[in-house]
């Protein structure tokens, strides 16, 4: 089975996969020849030409979570193509989720501003930081991250429901569908955003979700910026309707090297509020994360190469 990566990836990690990988497995990397023998290629932003140029092409594998709009459109237009995704990143970014939930809910980032300085004036103020020991935790998009933040949020005694389009087999009472958001909200102290942006989900918190959530809460976002609507989320944390926020991921980024250190993440001053934590979309990004990618990227090559059923197919329709 011929497998092509359109972009190369260092050469230790490019040993790590075929150490990895059944022996009748063969690997090709860089620029597409034309007329290539090709089975699966991996990539992330492939053009509709791109994927022409392949006489045998059978799948197509993009090497994060998150699909391309663009890619999903090109894949559209070849129905003899099917599409896959990686999971690799569930666990850092999980961890991610958790890391801002502490620092929001126990407002780790103004207390050390302060202590840099020499003011001690926070500590001996009236607390208002949570117990977090006993709340209500609603995971909106329950894949593998949400599962593993599940894990967590019960480890720290905190009580957890989650939506999730399709049913989970033998999950309990505490699974919802998307049509319960609202009727969940007024019990939620802590929502996680971890589901894929597409059309549905686009704005899928409004200032009448937030409105919705008790006073105090919580919200950690680390799935797409635009799934909140993003002046919403400003004034409910600048008018404190919102005890705190986390978010990894935001509304404007960087378009080119030279702008990299100068964007700011949204439209309105969300760096001027004390009760959000910034955190520049980096979730995903650990020590480990290329070594991730290649086990997972191996689980499915495998998977196609015994003629198994492979993991984490898209559907076309949800775009996820």
């Amino acid at each position: 089975m011929h497998v092509h990566l359109l972009y190369p990836p260092e050469l230790e990690h490019l040993n790590e996969l075929n150490t990895l990988l059944d022996k009748d497995i063969f690997i090709t990397t860089g620029e597409i020849q034309p007329d290539q023998p090709t089975t699966i290629l991996v990539a992330g932003r492939p053009t509709y030409q791109d994927l022409q140029l392949f006489n045998d092409l059978k799948i197509l594998i993009v090497p994060w979570t998150g699909i391309p709009p663009e890619t999903l459109a090109a894949v559209k237009r070849l129905p003899h193509l099917k599409l896959h995704n990686l999971h690799h990143n569930a666990i850092s970014v999980s961890e991610m989720a958790i890391t801002l939930m502490l620092a929001a809910a126990k407002r780790v980032i103004p207390f050390d501003q302060y202590l840099r300085g020499g003011n001690w004036e926070l500590r001996y103020q009236e607390q208002v930081v949570p117990l977090l020991a006993g709340k209500r935790a609603l995971i909106v998009g329950y894949g593998e991250i949400g599962r593993r933040i599940r894990s967590i949020l019960e480890a720290l005694d905190i009580k957890v429901k989650a939506i999730r389009r399709t049913p989970v087999p033998d999950s309990g009472t505490d699974i919802h569908r998307p049509d319960e958001l609202r009727d969940l909200l007024p019990e939620t102290d802590i929502l996680f955003l971890t589901l894929p942006l597409t059309s549905e989900t686009e704005s899928l918190i409004s200032k009448y979700e937030l409105a919705l959530l008790p006073d105090p809460a919580i919200l950690i976002n680390i799935s797409r910026g635009k799934i909140v609507d993003q002046e919403a989320l400003y004034l409910a944390l600048k008018e404190k309707r919102l005890f705190g926020a986390g978010l990894d991921v935001w509304y404007n980024y960087p378009a080119d090297q030279e702008s990299r250190s100068n964007t700011f993440p949204g439209d309105f001053p969300f760096h001027e509020l004390e009760n959000l934590v910034l955190s520049p979309h980096r979730g995903g990004l650990v020590r480990e994360t290329e070594l991730l990618r290649m086990k997972a990227l191996a689980v499915l090559l495998n998977a196609a190469a015994r003629d198994e059923q492979i993991p984490n197919s898209v559907n076309l329709n949800l775009g996820y």
